[in-house]
């Protein structure tokens, strides 16, 4: 049994930690500002997880990115985080966990953030998100980027990184990892690139469309062969995603 160490919050789960606090492993530099929806949530101006934006005012990412108290800024626009002279960095007015988030097992790990204004979209846009009961066939070609650890000991990435992956069947991803999956909640993938710690709440695209949210990946190995990287499967948590956008 693997002792895991959850980087925002403290607990025991078997053989996987969340991604936060830490880029892309066997990834590449992302064209500067090619992917327009990615952000940097951080706290006190230090990147601790991935998010994007769904509109001009809301940003998806994982619930277990912000331990209920925390004060969080998202910064929007960014490519390379050490330029913290010009970046667009915005408070967030409310944090919305999914109200059934639990750490252990883990499930319903998804969170909305409001920003404190409506973001002005000239270099910085939102991404699509899936259709209601759209689900991506096994073997389809999607990416990952963040600003996380480049491999499991190694150092984070000033620069966003990117890595294309695969999807695979959700009944594979279910013998991998056992209990802890859930099919109807999550989904994961494989690939020679993955992502790693402080990629956590970046998106899973495909195509043009955000389909998963960076949950969770195993311990001791970053982009595992053995235990694939896991997702929060977002077409499962379109009606509560909309039911709070559209109450603003």
């Amino acid at each position: 049994m693997t002792i895991i160490s959850l980087l925002l919050l403290a607990s025991l789960l078997p053989h996987l930690t969340f991604t936060a606090h830490v880029g892309i492993v066997n990834g590449t530099e992302a064209k500067p500002h090619s992917r327009p929806y990615m952000v940097s949530i951080q706290i006190s101006e230090q990147h601790i997880c991935g998010g994007f934006l769904i509109s001009d005012e809301f940003v998806l990412t994982a619930a277990h990115c912000w331990n209920g108290s925390q004060i969080l800024t998202v910064v929007v626009g960014a490519h390379d985080l050490r330029k913290s002279k010009t970046l667009n960095r915005i408070g967030v007015k409310k944090y919305i966990p999914h109200p059934d988030y639990k750490i252990r097992p883990v499930r319903n790990d998804i969170m909305l953030l409001r920003l404190q204004k409506k973001v002005k979209l000239n270099n910085v846009k939102w991404i699509l998100l899936p259709k209601k009961g759209e689900d991506i066939e096994a073997n389809t070609l999607c990416s990952v980027a963040g600003w996380g650890k480049l491999w499991t000991d190694g150092p984070r990435s000033s620069l966003l990184m990117e890595a294309d992956v695969y999807i695979i069947d959700n009944r594979e991803c279910f013998k991998k990892w056992g209990e802890i999956y859930s099919v109807s909640q999550m989904m994961c993938t494989h690939g020679s690139g993955g992502f790693c710690y402080g990629d956590s709440g970046g998106p899973l695209v495909c195509g043009d469309t955000a389909v998963g949210v960076v949950s969770f990946c195993y311990l001791n190995l970053c982009n595992s062969p053995v235990y694939p990287n896991v997702y929060t499967k977002i077409s499962a948590y379109l009606p509560w995603i909309k039911k709070i956008i559209r109450k603003i």
